[in-house]
């Protein structure tokens, strides 16, 4: 069992100050044993001396699942902003695809450093789960390792990101877990797949954000990608409408595939025979992102990326 000069050890110098500074503290407030109110008195100057040793050094906390957030928020509306700048009246895009980055941090930012070293991307789609139980610190901070990045990105919902009050955070950070934008002629849509999240008591796929956006699909677009975290067939995917989910999606003109995070490895599947490819980017772990080249004579191309 470890004892106390031991648990003293394993804390960072601040915080073990601060310890054995309300230590010291209680066991003078100990030793007082003046009557009256004034030794009542000097014992609470003692207890207001010792909760100032912690808050004075920021040792009170949040809990982990306060939603109170600092720093960017509403990025996924500015960057679809930049992106449909950047890219009206083109016919062609390049883009990235990451996903899964959870607890590696490390391979985030070297992500990030491989992206930007490139200058043919337009923008990067996050596949999902950047944050691996949910809490507030770790959105801020893969959020602030995705700031480094030169070109606009957006993040779609993953289901690590729904624990706690994830789900909060997720749309105060980034916006709404289901949301579409253009990049030239091409029309790309993200959507929340995570049902088993919410216990299937939600529209997810959400049908009715499918039905609106189909419906307000400007003229021009020819091509469509659609991006989510959990793809059919996969525990989280709500497989009571997978068949519908890939009936309406295919009402969008020129479905070109599917892009999914969740899986954790580079794999592509067809799970329908309809020709739809699903193409799964590997978690940061692996060190790996995937680019996509639309051309503008309607094919595309993309490549696995290690760095």
């Amino acid at each position: 069992m470890m004892n106390r000069q031991n648990l003293l050890q394993q804390l960072r110098p601040s915080v073990r100050h601060a310890v054995q500074q309300f230590v010291r503290r209680l066991q003078l407030l100990s030793r007082w044993s003046v009557a009256g109110s004034r030794g009542v008195a000097n014992r609470w100057l003692c207890v207001s001396l010792c909760l100032t040793a912690f808050t004075a050094c920021d040792l009170i906390d949040y809990h982990p699942y306060d939603v109170r957030v600092d720093g960017a928020h509403g990025i996924n509306a500015r960057s679809m902003a930049r992106i449909e700048a950047a890219t009206s009246g083109r016919d062609s895009v390049r883009f990235v695809l990451i996903s899964d980055t959870q607890r590696w941090y490390d391979e985030t930012l070297a992500a990030v450093r491989s992206i930007n070293a490139r200058t043919d991307i337009d923008f990067v789609i996050h596949g999902g789960d950047i944050s691996d139980f949910g809490a507030t610190q770790e959105f801020e901070a893969q959020r602030d390792i995705l700031e480094k990045l030169r070109v606009p990105y957006v993040v779609i919902l993953g289901n690590h990101d729904c624990l706690g009050t994830g789900a909060d955070a997720y749309r105060y950070i980034f916006g709404s877990p289901d949301f579409a934008f253009n990049a030239g002629d091409t029309h790309f849509i993200c959507l929340n797949t995570n049902a088993f999240e919410y216990d299937y008591s939600t529209d997810i796929p959400n049908f009715p954000f499918l039905s609106a956006d189909l419906s307000a699909l400007p003229s021009g677009i020819r091509r469509t990608v659609v991006a989510m975290h959990a793809q059919p067939k996969s525990e989280q995917f709500n497989n009571n409408v997978a068949e519908l989910f890939e009936y309406r999606i295919t009402r969008y003109p020129g479905l070109a595939f599917c892009l999914c995070g969740h899986g954790h490895h580079t794999q592509l599947n067809e799970w329908f025979g309809d020709g739809v490819l699903y193409y799964e980017c590997a978690s940061a772990k692996h060190r790996e992102y995937l680019v996509f080249t639309l051309k503008s004579d309607g094919g595309y191309s993309y490549e696995v990326v290690s760095y």
